[in-house]
């Protein structure tokens, strides 16, 4: 459904617009990683497992309209 809007919508898929995308600070630096699978990935990776926040589920309503 929401793909069908086509070109003109941002493509909001990505690691950091995930639920399970977590950063943590430590000591040898920044960690970003996903919780449900358990290790390190880049925000602006893609899975197919994605399930966006409620803030980007908002944002990806709004340009349906």
């Amino acid at each position: 459904m929401l793909q069908e809007k086509g070109a003109s919508m941002r493509d909001f898929h990505c690691c950091a617009t995930c639920v399970h995308f977590k950063v943590e600070k430590t000591s040898q630096g920044v960690r970003r990683y996903c919780s449900r699978l358990g290790y390190e990935t880049n925000p602006k990776w893609k899975f197919n497992c994605w399930k966006p926040t409620e803030t980007v589920k908002r944002l990806m309503e709004k340009e349906l309209r």
